[in-house]
C-alpha cells in the first residue's frame, strides 16, 4: 500500500532548495484537492477502492486525467493505493464524503469560487480593505451566498458537539436568538436538545434561501423562525434567553461589534447567556490566524479580535460574568460564555 502523510501546512516553509516550490507546490496541492471535490472523487472512493478505468467511469473524466490526478493526491496524502487501486485514506474518508464525520467538500467548493478573490490580494494589501465586499459579490452572485451556507453547515457540523457540551442551557430557558446563524444547524440541534426552546435566525436573505427547506425537514417549523436581514438593522427584541453569535466577529469592526454586544445585552432577560465563537487573535499570531487575517482583509476589511477586546465590550455592557473555552483541537477556535 502506497501513501504518504499529509504535512502540516500550517507550518512555515520557506525550505525548499527551489524557492519558487514553496509557490508552485502549494498551488498543485489545493488545486488539485479542490478539483477533486468538484469532480466528485473523493465521494465516487467512498465504498471501497476503485482501478483508473472504474474511478474515470464514476467521474466522468478521461483515463488519463484521472490517473494524474489520482497520482498526484497519493503523493500529498489524500488518497493511497492499493496495487492498480486508488482508494480514500482515513483522513479523507473522514472530512470529504458522506461516509465520514463531517463533509468539508462544500468547503472545496466554496474554495474554488473564493480562489479568484485571492488574485486581488495586492491591490487589498495597497488599499487596505477589499476591492469588492464579499456580502455585494453574493448579491451580485446569488449562487456564492448559497455554497458559502453549505460550508458553514459543514464547520458547524464540525463545531456542534462542542456546542452541545460546553453551552449550558437552563431549564427556564425558552427563545434562543442565533445571530448571523445561516444554515440553521445550530438552532436545530439546540431545539432537538432542549423541547422548551424556540429560535429566530438572523441574517442575510441569501444565506439563508435554503435554511427553511432544513428546518421543514427536521419538523421545527413550529418552533425556529427566519428573520432576514442585517445585523446592523435588526430589532431583537428584549425576552431572549440565549443568544448565538457565532463565527460572526471577525466579520465586523471593533465598534460594530461593540454597538452588537450592547444590543444583545439589552435584549437578554436577566440571567441570560450569549455565547460567541471565535478565532481570538493572540501576541504573536499564529500562521492559521495570520492566515484568516489575509482573507479576511480582501473580502470583509475586518480582522479578528483579542479577548481583552471581548472582556472590555462585554463588561461595558453589563456581562458580568465571563468564561473563556479553548477548543480541541486549536483550529477549531474558542468559545466566550458571558451572562448578564
Amino acid at each position: 500500500m502506497t501513501h504518504l502523510p499529509k504535512p502540516d501546512i500550517c507550518q512555515p516553509t520557506g525550505s525548499a532548495e527551489l524557492a519558487m516550490l514553496d509557490v508552485y507546490m502549494p498551488m498543485m496541492k489545493s488545486s488539485a484537492i479542490i478539483s477533486a471535490g468538484r469532480l466528485g472523487l473523493f465521494e465516487a472512493l467512498a465504498g471501497g477502492p476503485l482501478s483508473t478505468e472504474d474511478l474515470a467511469e464514476k467521474i466522468a473524466s478521461s483515463q488519463r486525467g484521472t490517473a494524474t490526478l489520482a497520482d498526484f493526491l497519493v503523493t500529498v496524502g489524500y488518497l493511497q493505493k492499493q496495487g492498480d487501486l486508488f482508494a480514500n485514506t482515513a483522513s479523507t474518508q473522514r472530512w470529504f464524503t458522506r461516509a465520514g464525520q463531517v463533509d468539508y467538500t462544500p468547503g472545496l467548493l466554496w474554495t474554488h469560487e473564493a480562489w479568484s478573490m485571492m488574485g486581488g490580494l495586492a491591490e487589498s494589501v495597497r488599499s487596505g480593505g477589499p476591492q469588492k465586499l464579499l456580502w455585494d459579490a453574493m448579491v451580485d452572485q446569488p449562487h456564492l451566498g448559497q455554497l458559502f451556507s453549505s460550508y458553514m453547515g459543514a464547520f458547524a457540523a464540525d463545531l456542534g458537539p462542542d456546542l452541545l457540551q460546553h453551552v449550558p442551557v437552563l431549564p427556564s430557558y425558552q427563545r434562543l436568538l442565533d445571530l448571523g446563524g445561516s444554515h440553521g444547524l445550530h438552532s436545530i440541534r439546540f431545539c432537538q436538545r432542549y423541547a422548551q426552546l424556540s429560535a429566530v435566525i438572523v441574517d442575510m436573505p441569501s444565506a439563508l434561501s435554503e435554511t427553511g427547506d432544513e428546518i421543514e425537514r427536521e419538523q421545527l417549523s413550529d418552533r425556529i423562525r427566519l428573520s432576514p436581514g442585517t445585523l446592523q438593522e435588526h430589532d431583537w427584541g428584549c425576552d431572549n434567553d440565549l443568544v448565538f453569535y457565532l463565527s460572526v466577529a471577525h466579520n465586523h469592526t471593533a465598534e460594530e461589534n461593540r454597538l452588537a454586544i450592547q444590543q444583545i445585552g439589552e435584549s437578554l432577560k436577566p440571567g441570560g447567556l450569549l455565547v460567541i465563537h471565535e478565532y481570538i487573535a493572540e501576541t504573536p499570531l499564529d500562521a492559521l490566524n495570520a492566515a484568516f487575517r489575509l482573507t479576511l482583509l480582501i473580502e470583509t476589511g475586518t480582522q479578528t479580535h483579542s479577548y481583552a477586546d471581548y472582556c472590555n465590550w462585554l463588561n461595558a455592557a453589563g456581562f458580568d460574568s465571563i468564561e473563556r473555552i479553548d477548543l480541541n483541537p486549536h483550529e477549531k477556535g474558542s468559545l466566550i460564555l458571558a451572562r448578564r
